[in-house]
């Protein structure tokens, strides 16, 4: 059978919001040029290249960018999602944000990508020490899980999933990472790599459309580029 491989990229082939190790990007090029790889995250073209590089980027048979609301074939776009956040929404975030205990804010808590924003507490512009510290509060909080809950029983008509370390991926129902199984006829061909495949993150949508074998729940790069040597 020839597989179709699809990977998340944050927390998956690279650190969260970092690049991608010298030696794995090495590996994971000849892996992507001798297999079909996939790539689906939450960035934009423009993050997703600072963290794997062009060499990478084009390589790949397709690459979801924004879950799948803005997707390329290496430079051309093949499809494009104009969604934007309805200010409902926004108010009842930012209220949120005003109301979480968590101390410290760095830049911009909203950031608008094609087809869905994403939405942060501690700020887009959190340097990784603040990014990790933040990282261990929502861990013994719970707080990114409870405000995605909060918000998915109150704007049923979109959706909100814990991504990475600090964010929260929100975009109308349905466009979520899930969208890009339709494009592919034999989902029994596929092998998804994910950090976030729990009920709550943003790569659920996809781990649970597919049987538990053609999942690969990972824990961080390294443990993809062990899995990898098994391919």
């Amino acid at each position: 059978m020839n597989h179709n491989y699809i990977f998340d990229v944050d927390g998956t082939l690279t650190p969260s919001r970092g690049t991608i190790d010298p030696n794995f990007a090495k590996e994971f090029l000849q892996f992507a040029n001798t297999h079909r790889v996939f790539l689906v995250t939450g960035s934009d073209k423009p993050k997703t290249v600072e963290q794997i590089g062009t060499e990478i980027y084009n390589a790949c048979m397709q690459v979801f960018n924004c879950s799948g609301n803005d997707v390329y074939y290496g430079e051309k776009n093949l499809y494009t999602n104009d969604w934007v956040l309805p200010t409902s929404a926004h108010d009842w975030l930012s209220i949120q944000l005003r109301g979480s205990a968590y101390p410290i804010r760095a830049g911009k808590h909203f950031e608008n990508r094609t087809g869905m924003c994403n939405f942060s507490v501690v700020g887009r512009g959190a340097n990784q020490e603040q990014r990790k510290d933040y990282f261990r509060y929502d861990c013994e909080s719970k707080e990114r899980e409870k405000i995605a809950q909060q918000f998915n029983l109150l704007f049923p008509k979109l959706q909100a999933d814990v991504g990475g370390e600090t964010g929260i991926d929100i975009f109308k129902k349905g466009c979520n990472k899930g969208q890009i199984l339709k494009n592919f006829s034999n989902p029994e061909t596929i092998k998804f790599y994910g950090d976030r495949t729990d009920p709550a993150g943003n790569d659920y949508s996809i781990a649970c459309l597919l049987d538990t074998h053609q999942v690969f729940a990972v824990d961080d790069w390294e443990h993809t580029q062990e899995l990898l040597k098994n391919e």
